[in-house]
């Protein structure tokens, strides 16, 4: 019962006061956390084995903790609720499942459960543990598709900028017309203010050397291009 993600989910585990404190003071004899109890018990016993173990149940009529609650408008005010245990695991277990884990983790424990453990079981967690393992350093190495696909798409779009975008002049922009060429005006153009700035918020939002598309060079040539365009239309 293992899982080659490495995914985890939080899982709320009802049950009596007394499982719960047996369940961590078990985790902390052993210098682990409840999840590792759980875990090292549906890796090593048949999954039929558990489902057919007794479930230590929910808790009973009256079994409260008080916890003080941390956030909230009633922040601050005690609250009682029924006992948990609060685990991260793997997702596809139930809740009775890793709670019947536990109960068989504390009765190894106590000598009151004997199993014997074929030497296949044991190879066959070795494996899932190397799978899992191998699997995991696979997804390290290699980034995901979507990934992939993301970084070929702003190189493509990146590639197109450059296709379309002005070329920076070489002494600068000074003159009127060099100052439509670099705004994408027409060299006959005799555009407005509101046309000018609306044509300046585009090109700002490509060029600026913040964008993933962006140059220092470009976008200077554009605020200057501005400027001497402000100058002829106002």
């Amino acid at each position: 019962m293992s899982s080659s993600s490495t995914v985890k989910q939080s899982y709320t585990i009802p049950c009596s006061s007394i499982f719960r404190d047996a369940v961590l003071h078990l985790a902390e004899r052993r210098g682990v956390n409840a999840a590792d109890l759980a875990r090292s018990v549906m890796l090593i016993v048949p999954e039929k084995v558990i489902e057919d173990y007794q479930d230590p149940g929910d808790p009973p009529k009256g079994d409260r903790e008080t916890i003080v609650l941390k956030s909230g408008p009633a922040e601050g005010r005690p609250w009682r609720r029924k006992p948990r245990l609060q685990l991260r695991l793997p997702p596809g277990f139930s809740v009775i499942t890793v709670r019947k884990a536990l109960q068989m983790a504390i009765d190894f424990d106590a000598g009151d459960v004997n199993m014997r453990v074929e030497k296949s079981d044991v190879l066959a967690a070795e494996r899932a543990a190397l799978e899992e393992a191998r699997a995991l350093k696979k997804r390290q190495a290699e980034p995901p598709v979507e990934l992939l696909q993301s970084r070929e798409e702003l190189e493509r779009l990146r590639q197109i900028v450059d296709n379309l975008a002005f070329d920076p002049l070489d002494r600068g922009v000074t003159t009127f017309n060099e100052a439509l060429h670099v705004m994408g005006f027409a060299p006959s153009a005799r555009p407005d203010m509101r046309a000018i700035r609306a044509k300046y918020r585009v090109l700002a939002a490509i060029h600026h050397p913040d964008s993933n598309y962006g140059s220092h060079q470009r976008m200077t040539q554009l605020n200057a291009a501005m400027e001497i365009l402000r100058k002829h239309v106002s």
